[in-house]
Parts: structure tokens; sequence; C-alpha cells
């Protein structure tokens, strides 16, 4: 099979996804066995937690104020276990990303720092709902010297155009998706991109409980999707998809 060039500024990715393990080790500070052993559990917490817990009235207090540090480990373990998968979600980003940069619901920071570390972006805007989140991705940015290339906020600042919009593992936990897809419209720069996957899908058995799965908000979400925005080919066998504006 044919393999697409790795960047050479990402090459600490493929070494160790960025060193997650290790950021997660110091600024939890717990040892190595223990992480492991969260790192296998936390996607069945997760779940368990959601099942329990979730009410789609109440979205934004549950990721929150609820999930905690389970979060982290169930978004590192997928990280860690999806290596290849993400490299080429990260292959994506470096092709297309430039200028400003808005990584909206950006969990653990992988494609921030991603983002970061390609030479023709400006600044990150690294945006997510959870503070505990916040706090982990600035440590880990901090340690890769990162801290003069990245901000933070818990909600899109206002006013402010972007040049690229990078949402990944998002759209699916969101009441109305397509909602959100129109906000990106308005603060897409003209010429700007937007790099998006969705997973409409809880599970065979009922693993992902905060997924949305309502056809009729998936319908309105791709509708909104296939009228302001234009698909750009990639190569990557990945979910991920690559847009920009309707003219």
């Amino acid at each position: 099979m044919y393999s697409l060039p790795k960047p050479s500024f990402l090459n600490a990715y493929w070494q160790d996804c960025f060193n997650v393990k290790k950021h997660l080790e110091q600024f939890l500070q717990i040892d190595k066995e223990l992480l492991d052993n969260f790192l296998k559990s936390g996607q069945k917490q997760l779940g368990e937690l959601g099942n329990k817990d979730f009410d789609w009235q109440k979205t934004e207090e549950f990721y929150r104020d609820r999930v905690g540090d389970l979060y982290l480990f169930d978004l590192a373990a997928w990280h860690l276990g999806s290596q290849d998968y993400i490299g080429d979600t990260l292959r994506l980003i470096a092709d297309n990303v430039q200028g400003q940069v808005l990584d909206f619901g950006g969990g653990i920071g992988t494609h921030s720092i991603a983002a970061a570390l390609c030479p023709q972006v400006q600044q990150v805007i690294y945006c997510d709902i959870n503070p505990r989140n916040i706090d982990f991705v600035k440590y880990r940015v901090n340690q890769m010297g990162l801290e003069q290339k990245i901000e933070y906020c818990s909600e899109i600042p206002d006013k402010q155009i972007f040049d690229t919009i990078i949402c990944f593992d998002v759209l699916e936990h969101l009441a109305a998706p397509s909602q959100q897809v129109l906000t990106f419209k308005q603060i897409l720069s003209s010429q700007g991109k937007m790099i998006i996957n969705w997973h409409f899908f809880k599970g065979h058995n009922q693993e992902f409980p905060f997924h949305l799965d309502d056809p009729h908000l998936i319908d309105e979400f791709f509708i909104a999707l296939q009228q302001n925005f234009l698909e750009i080919f990639h190569p990557y066998n990945i979910t991920t998809r690559c847009y920009r504006k309707m003219k």
C-alpha cells in the first residue's frame, strides 16, 4: 500500500502521541501502573456515568462538571489505541490549516498541538467547556514550549474570524449540531477551511449514551452542511472531512 509522507514537524506525535502518557502521569501525579489501569477502564466508566447521569437538557453541565478525569482517560486511551488513524487526521490538518485556528471542543489537545506546530499557523484558540481539560492542555502545551502559540477559552470568542476551524468527535455530543455548523460558517473567513468529523451512533450496547442519534436532527445537520459547504477531497482513509464555504 502506498504510504503518504509524514510532516517532519509532527514527528513527536508518531513517537509517543506528543508524550501524552507522561504528561498525564505528571499532571495527575500518579504512577504508570495506576495510569494504565485508568486508561483500560476509562471508556467503560464514562459510558456507565452517561447511562446514569446524562440528560440532553443538561449537556453543558455534564461535560463541564460531571465527567472529571474520566474524559481525560477515555480520550487518551482512544488516541493511544488509534495512533495511526489519528495520525492521518493530523496529516490532513497539516495539509490545510493556516492563519488563525479554532479547535472547538479540543479535548486533550492533540489537534491543537499539531496545528500549533504547523509553520503556516499564527495562533490556535483551544476551546473546551471542561475546565479540567483546559488545565491539562495548558500543562501539555507548556511542557512542549508552545505557550506563545496557543490560547484557551470555554466559549468561542466574540467577533473573531478564523482561517481554519477544526472540530473532532464533538458534533455528536451536541443537541443541535446543525446550528453549530451554521455558527462555524459565520466565523470562518471567506477562503477558510473547516475540518470536522462526527459519529452519530450510541454503540451496539449503549457504549456511547451521550451521542446524538435522532434521525430528524441528523437530517437537519446534513442539510445545513450540504447547503453551506463544499467538500474538499483528501487522500486519507479516515472519517474526517474538509470543507470550504459554498460561494
